[in-house]
């Protein structure tokens, strides 16, 4: 999965294209599958994490048995 993140708007607020770097368990996809430079990627994991905090993003999928 390759994004060009210069030309977009990377914070909290972007649920759109934080949602392409979270896999349906609700984890961060790794480095090495999203095939993003360390700058942006170390961006995107805090950008994650305070949508988390604000209750964008949910911490984990919720699963219904």
């Amino acid at each position: 999965m390759i994004v060009n993140l210069k030309k977009t708007n990377l914070n909290y607020k972007n649920i759109l294209l934080l949602r392409k770097f979270i896999n349906p368990e609700g984890k961060i996809l790794a480095r090495r599958l999203t095939q993003v430079p360390l700058k942006h990627h170390k961006q995107i994991t805090n950008a994650i994490k305070n949508a988390r905090i604000l209750s964008f993003i949910p911490f984990k999928r919720m699963t219904f048995y």
